[in-house]
């Protein structure tokens, strides 16, 4: 038997898409975007957004095409946009579809319901937002969404969870 350093799965070095590469350096602070009530809540692991200040202040975000949140989004609206810290992983990989969630995601922590959507308790960042329906756009494989902040709240400054490269990163500072 032969231990390889190197991961089984991985696409060789010259047929990777360099743009993703390029994504995957620049790094940030993993987002759960949440929307809807009950049963016809959704929510998405994000971390290709921005947030812009200036009165209103906006967030805009790539949220994938084929996502429950985009439908739900655009069906109520309004969304909570949350920053996940190091203790999140679990959720955030399993509202990203990587990690499987016996029941759903949301059983995997408490909720409170805001006139925004479903926000996580252990969120103690987050944004209220109202999405502009006029900013959907297509933009590669994503759909750009552009969002106008309602509330905001920021909480304890604890370790971010971040992603860079394909993998979670704690930060050092």
């Amino acid at each position: 038997m032969t231990i390889h350093t190197e991961h089984p799965f991985d696409t060789p070095e010259g047929d990777r898409d360099q743009v993703r590469r390029i994504r995957g350096r620049i790094g940030g602070t993993v987002s759960l975007w949440t929307s809807g009530v009950g049963i016809e809540r959704a929510g998405l692991t994000v971390s290709s957004y921005l947030v812009a200040t200036g009165d209103p202040a906006r967030v805009v975000g790539l949220l994938h095409a084929e996502s429950d949140l985009l439908d739900r989004l655009e069906e109520t609206g309004t969304a909570v946009v949350a920053l996940l810290g190091a203790r999140d992983q679990r959720l955030a990989d399993s509202f990203a579809g990587a990690m499987p969630a016996p029941g759903g995601p949301f059983r995997l922590t408490e909720w409170e319901q805001t006139e925004w959507g479903p926000r996580a308790l252990s969120a103690t960042t987050w944004m209220g937002v109202r999405l502009d329906p006029a900013s959907r756009h297509d933009v590669g494989w994503s759909v750009l969404v552009e969002a106008t902040v309602e509330h905001a709240e920021v909480g304890d400054d604890e370790a971010p969870l971040v992603h860079r490269r394909g993998r979670y990163q704690r930060p050092t500072a």
